[in-house]
């Protein structure tokens, strides 16, 4: 009987002797700095020889050293962990990484540019399925070949403005702490906050409407939207929550970049909760 088609990408780690070469690249060039986290480290030999040689390294794999890390970093890296991930996964990848990346940190995304063949393969040891699959970001390249491409990622507000931009959303406060990131979507904490926790999740992209995003795009908020809640009731421990999205100037949108709305409720916060999000008109909140 053929297996089932479960991704297990934990079969696609390598046992090194000596550092992969996106980590090569990094170190030569001098760009592992401070405080270091290799994401996705397989087996560990990148992270366990940097240590040796002076460096402050932590080393996280989901199968191989599953220990969460804890607190900011000023490096991540993160070598050919996307391209062996199904989509969901991998927005959950880069998530976490945002999230675990110090406001002025730098992380670096290396993918493989070797695949020929795209989807599930039978592991030809372990006979078990493994999924691969072409990554492209929208992140500044620093090298790219026939063999992998190393990208560049820095927060969506340290980005370089462009010149002219005056949507608040495309040039993001940098005083904003930034909560998560994917390729398309982007949430933080607002700068003038309902309540303690109050977060908003934006596309990248400059679309005034909900109803104008891409279906992909719609996708990768709601996704998102699952993850700031968890960040959320992790610091601020909420009783409940309002998600909302104001759509046009008579629903009371005032910054015409879409945007949704995560706002944690407390016990007692309003004298009577119920109605929740009908209150935008109080005379129907009750009923």
């Amino acid at each position: 009987m053929e297996p089932e088609k479960i991704n297990h990408p934990y079969l696609t780690a390598i046992k090194r002797t000596d550092l992969s070469v996106p980590t090569r690249h990094l170190l030569q060039h001098n760009l592992l700095k401070g405080k270091i986290l290799d994401y996705g480290c397989g087996f560990g030999y990148d992270t366990d020889e940097l240590k040796n040689r002076g460096f402050d390294i932590q080393g996280y794999d989901y199968y191989y050293r599953p220990d969460y890390p804890e607190g900011k970093f000023d490096t991540i890296i993160c070598n050919y962990v996307l391209n062996v991930l199904e989509p969901y996964a991998q927005a959950e990848v880069m998530m976490n990484v945002s999230n675990l990346l110090k406001p002025n940190g730098t992380a670096y995304y290396a993918v493989r540019r070797d695949l020929t063949e795209e989807g599930f393969r039978l592991h030809a040891i372990h006979k078990q399925y493994t999924y691969q699959c072409n990554v492209k970001l929208p992140y500044k390249s620093l090298v790219a070949n026939k063999s992998f491409e190393l990208y560049q990622y820095n927060h969506f507000n340290k980005m370089e403005r462009r010149e002219g931009e005056t949507c608040p959303f495309c040039r993001l406060s940098r005083k904003v702490e930034i909560i998560c990131e994917t390729a398309t979507c982007v949430a933080f904490y607002d700068g003038y906050p309902v309540s303690p926790g109050h977060a908003l999740i934006i596309p990248k992209r400059h679309v005034a409407s909900y109803f104008d995003l891409t279906n992909h795009e719609r996708e990768a908020m709601n996704v998102m939207l699952q993850y700031v809640r968890q960040k959320v009731d992790e610091r601020y421990h909420p009783d409940g929550y309002n998600v909302g999205i104001n759509i046009g100037e008579y629903a009371g949108q005032s910054v015409f970049h879409c945007h949704m709305h995560l706002i944690p409720r407390y016990k007692g916060d309003v004298p009577n909760p119920k109605g929740g999000v009908r209150g935008v008109i109080p005379k129907k909140q009750k009923y």
